[in-house]
């Protein structure tokens, strides 16, 4: 213990946090709470969030996924309930908080208020509907059956077939009915058996149930799951739950209702003599071994999971996933907020757009283009003419400077035959070809004799 002159240890904000964590989870423990239901907020992360109050105080609670599926019903505002969890601290706001692990209503059974809500439901989606059922076959060559391999109805059913038909075959989905895995296992022996496509596992009827027992016992064939597994098979269905007195969801979403396993037997089997398939006891001994062996590593599972080393680390992921649902609340009122204001400021430009003169804008636009047309071709036009002058007048000056124009007032071009100019008499021999061009065509011959012209005599100076 510290004693008074000692100064208190320094902690963190988080250190303190799980201290206070850890002892009030250590001081609890289990514990059990009634109180009305507040503030409930079903989570897109399949989490619940709600406050339980009486008249002078409320706590905060949260159920996670993995534990609300359990419950059997739909929690709602200003119902009176009893929680079954643990109290335990939300670590990033520091609030205390009761963890919830079960839940039922005060005064109505938790099971039959589940009950009549489900069938209230489905009845209004008209999965009970009179012409929603289809008829059996006349003569099933093939007949599956969703049960335990190790109950009394696989047995009774058995009898029955081979004591009435023996050109009917049997497939067997061995199901769990009982328990928390029974609706899961239940449904995917059914859709198993509605999506079988290859000839050697397709059936013509589908048998679901199982012998009697307690409404907990028969709970797993009042659950959705199965209920819209039948809905949904491609064959027909005939519900065998039970004795003739228990009802289930079952019965009323299915094709048709059995009193009990052995009369649905007998319904499908009509008019056939016995049964050729028979169930091979090794594989319910194994089935039987696997799931003991299941059930046996879940507890050991589960006995490790409560050893105090574990209980941050949980506490830690229920403060996480509490932490992203109140990321992702807040996250969706942003986008909504960022939303709104893309809107209203869209309707602002919308509406000043609304309210500018574009007409006469357009007529003060289209009067100041058709005087701009206007200047331009009168440019065009006489920048065109200025154009048109100085290249007449570069032509005249190369046609006076053209060979061709000397050649019209008399002179003549003398060429050789290689097309090289004769300048001078010294160009030419005797007896050599050239050609003389004229303004109108050439002449040729040959030289005959090369004569040299006299020189002028040179003016003399005569002083």
């Amino acid at each position: 213990m510290r004693e008074p002159s000692e100064p208190a240890p320094l902690l963190t904000v988080s250190a303190l946090t799980a201290r206070i964590r850890r002892q009030l989870e250590r001081e609890f423990g289990e514990i059990i709470v009634e109180g009305e239901l507040s503030n409930f907020v079903a989570h897109a992360s399949g989490h619940w969030y709600f406050t339980l109050k009486d008249a002078q105080s409320q706590i905060r609670c949260a159920c996670w996924k993995g534990t609300n599926y359990r419950i059997q019903f739909r929690p709602q505002n200003g119902l009176q309930v009893i929680c079954r969890g643990r109290v335990t601290v939300y670590a990033p706001k520091g609030d205390y908080q009761l963890t919830v692990e079960a839940m039922s209503p005060v005064g109505v059974g938790s099971q039959q208020l589940a009950f009549e809500r489900l069938k209230a439901k489905l009845a209004a989606e008209g999965l009970f509907a009179t012409e929603r059922k289809r008829p059996l076959p006349l003569l099933p060559r093939r007949i599956g059956i969703v049960t335990s391999p190790t109950g009394a109805a696989i047995q009774d059913i058995l009898n029955v077939l081979r004591r009435r038909n023996d050109g009917v075959s049997v497939l067997l989905y061995p199901a769990q009915v009982e328990g928390v895995d029974a609706a899961a296992s239940v449904a995917a022996g059914i859709r198993w058996f509605s999506q079988r496509a290859d000839p050697d596992c397709s059936v013509d009827a589908l048998i679901v149930g199982r012998g009697g027992g307690s409404a907990e016992s028969l709970w797993a064939f009042n659950t959705e799951e199965v209920a819209r597994a039948i809905a949904d098979s491609s064959v027909p269905v005939i519900s065998a739950v039970g004795h003739e007195i228990d009802v289930t969801i079952a019965d009323f979403v299915a094709d048709l209702r059995a009193p009990t396993p052995s009369a649905a037997a007998e319904m499908v089997a009509a008019r056939r003599a016995d049964l050729r398939a028979l169930i091979q006891k090794q594989a319910a001994a194994l089935g039987s071994a696997m799931r003991i062996r299941l059930l046996e590593a879940q507890r050991a599972a589960e006995r490790l999971a409560r050893r105090p080393a574990f209980d941050d680390a949980r506490a830690r992921l229920r403060d996480a996933l509490q932490r992203c649902d109140e990321l992702a609340l807040a996250a969706q009122s942003a986008m909504r907020e960022r939303l709104r204001a893309s809107d209203r400021r869209l309707e602002r430009a919308v509406s000043r757009l609304a309210h500018y003169p574009w007409a006469p804008r357009l007529q003060v636009c289209q009067a100041e283009t058709s005087e701009l047309e206007a200047s331009l071709a009168t440019a065009l036009q006489a920048r065109l003419a200025s154009h048109r002058g100085r290249a007449s007048q570069a032509l005249a000056r190369l046609d006076a400077l053209s060979p061709l124009r000397v050649l019209a007032r008399g002179y003549a071009l003398a060429e050789r035959p290689d097309g090289r100019l004769i300048r001078s008499i010294g160009d030419v021999q005797p007896g050599e070809a050239f050609s003389v061009r004229l303004a109108d065509g050439y002449l040729r011959g040959r030289a005959e004799a090369v004569t040299p012209l006299p020189q002028p005599e040179r003016l003399r100076d005569h002083s």
